[in-house]
């Protein structure tokens, strides 16, 4: 049995809060530059990756790959 991966968020920090309380990793990030280095900094370990919408646009190409985190994105 494999162990569990990690929960982030990655995005506005004013929309991450609550998923810090769920146990979440969070990394905000305000704008695109900060998203992108966010994103090339998740461990190995974060199997999925709450975005907000503006973090999304700005992950758009890496999102196509198949080796990323699973994601979600906030409505």
């Amino acid at each position: 049995m494999s162990s569990p991966g990690i929960v982030a968020a990655l995005g506005e920090p004013a929309l991450l809060a609550g998923f810090g309380l769920a146990g979440a990793l969070l990394y905000p990030a305000a704008g695109d530059a900060q998203v992108r280095a966010a994103w090339a900094g998740l461990p190995k370990t974060v199997s999925v990756v709450v975005l907000t919408p503006s973090a999304a646009r700005a992950l758009s190409d890496e999102l196509d790959d198949p080796a990323a985190p699973l994601t979600a994105v906030l409505p």
